[in-house]
């Protein structure tokens, strides 16, 4: 068996979640190999050939997958996938964006947000929001999975020598264009990988409120800062910052969950981080049932309360 793990990149670092996806194909016992497609993107693909385990890594480097369009790498991607028993992704944004083309394109069944590997073709999901996990047997060829991260620990990123090769691209399929992107620019951590994440919801009130009393407190603990759906829906933050079954999911050192309910949706975000702690006024809020720690308290004054206890 062989596996090839598509990284995901931005075209100078690599994503962290190629790392636990590694190591998620190292379960399985197989050859594995990553793709690395992009444009400029050298310096990625010698960063993941230093990655203990790695047989081999492919490099497509052209302008057609500069902004990884999903079109332009699923058609790439299924050609280059044909001979291999499994193909893994990041459940990530990038993932879920690309996968579900690539098991078209090969007319094969996709597994997703795979959080445990029994064997080659069987493997553990969650499903209803999280709230029960699914063992799946698989007879489909390739094997197609897409690797919740944060259910793995991350790969080595040293101490491996694999060799890089040179591959041609498919090229522009026509299907999309790439216009442009609006980013968000921030000096705090990744929300993903980041150790300490606090979270603010629609206790909050508005946009001004997240930037008042929670940037504060992350800025003191060095956290990222995450929000709840219905923050995102109400405009008070960009909808990279959601976590939760339709955002991102996390599994931070510490979580702090701020004028956050506690719906089923976010739950399944961060349910698995490693110390939870609630803040709502509202102590019957659902969030306290997986709370560590809990206060019920008025948000507007526990937090510059804790602003100042941190400095």
């Amino acid at each position: 068996m062989s596996a090839l793990v598509i990284a995901e990149h931005n075209n100078t670092a690599l994503n962290s979640a190629t790392l636990n996806t590694i190591a998620a194909a190292f379960k399985i016992g197989s050859s594995i190999d990553v793709l690395v497609a992009g444009h400029n993107c050298r310096s990625v693909a010698e960063q993941l050939g230093k990655t203990a385990g790695i047989a081999k890594v492919i490099l497509v480097d052209h302008e057609a997958y500069a902004h990884h369009l999903a079109e332009n790498l699923a058609t790439l991607a299924a050609r280059i996938g044909k001979g291999y028993s499994h193909i893994l992704a990041p459940a990530s944004f990038f993932g879920k964006n690309v996968m579900p083309r690539i098991a078209a394109l090969l007319d094969a069944v996709q597994i997703s947000d795979v959080t445990a590997i029994e064997s080659a073709d069987t493997f553990v999901r969650p499903i209803y929001a999280g709230n029960a996990l699914a063992t799946v047997q698989t007879t489909s060829s390739p094997v197609m999975l897409t690797v919740r991260p944060t259910a793995f620990d991350p790969a080595s990123a040293e101490g491996g020598s694999a060799v890089i090769e040179s591959a041609e691209g498919s090229g522009e399929t026509g299907l999309t264009r790439f216009v442009g992107q609006e980013l968000t620019k921030s000096e705090r951590p990744d929300l993903q990988t980041a150790r300490i994440v606090i979270s603010g919801g629609r206790g909050l009130a508005n946009g001004e409120n997240f930037h008042k009393y929670i940037e504060p407190v992350a800025d003191k603990l060095g956290a990222a800062i995450g929000a709840s759906r219905a923050a995102v829906d109400a405009g008070f933050v960009p909808n990279d910052y959601q976590v939760g079954q339709t955002g991102k999911i996390v599994a931070p050192q510490l979580y702090i969950a701020v004028g956050i309910s506690g719906a089923i949706q976010h739950l399944a975000g961060m349910k698995d981080s490693k110390v939870i702690v609630a803040i709502n006024k509202d102590a019957e809020a659902p969030i306290f049932q997986i709370a560590d720690y809990g206060l019920v308290a008025d948000l507007f004054e526990a937090l510059p309360a804790m602003e100042k206890a941190l400095a």
